[in-house]
């Protein structure tokens, strides 16, 4: 699979690259922490988590925090970083986990890759995983300055390696009615810009939502 390769290519430098940016960004880390609060008991799965720092700050503030990931290198760093936390390699199409297993989730970033069919699976995973009420957290990228929301740009090059992946930019309306379709209540949505020097200049969206008691 080109999305399991290419985040295996690129996991030391991402990693590098990454692993302190949420210092730079306060509004993440606000929505972070309100979905905590809203959580109680449980444990809350990172899905996405690359190498393991959103999970790592999750993990400073409760105490049942698993990170999932598609890349088994990413897993490799983030069990490094974190030997006392527990790592997952598996996709978020085919979450290997029991039916309501997790009290809540956040998937920052991790739809980008997906088109409507799998973004459609990837949402009925999680529904099916999260207990109900338990909160979901979405991040996604909107537009560029070189992308339209609900374009798709080709990367053959990232953090200096040849790699063969799709990025899809998602308007906020369709990914809300995906959560919607899938079982999910959508309680709020956020755009925000970039920040300025610390990331890609793209447009982001969080959509925060509940899972339905029907789901």
């Amino acid at each position: 699979m080109s999305v399991r390769r290419t985040y295996d290519t690129v996991a030391r430098a991402y990693d590098e690259a990454l692993r302190d940016e949420l210092a730079l960004k306060p509004l993440d880390r606000a929505l972070l922490t309100a979905v905590l609060e809203s959580v109680g008991e449980g444990t809350v799965a990172d899905v996405g988590c690359g190498p393991g720092h959103v999970t790592r700050f999750l993990a400073e503030r409760h105490p049942d925090v698993l990170g999932v990931d598609l890349s088994p290198a990413m897993v490799t760093i983030a069990r490094r970083h974190a030997p006392g936390l527990p790592f997952v390699a598996a996709s978020m199409l085919d979450l290997p986990f029991r039916p309501d297993a997790f009290a809540g989730a956040v998937a920052l970033y991790s739809i980008i890759h997906l088109g409507d069919a799998g973004r459609a699976r990837a949402f009925r995973e999680l529904a099916r995983v999260i207990r109900a009420g338990g909160p979901l957290l979405v991040a996604f990228h909107v537009e560029s300055p070189e992308v339209a929301a609900g374009e798709v740009t080709h990367l053959s090059t990232w953090f200096g390696a040849a790699v063969d992946v799709d990025v899809r930019f998602l308007d906020p309306e369709v990914v809300s009615g995906d959560l919607v379709a899938a079982g999910f209540r959508v309680d709020a949505t956020l755009l925000r810009e970039p920040v300025p020097g610390a990331e890609f200049p793209s447009r982001r969206a969080y959509l925060v939502a509940r899972r339905s008691a029907e789901a």
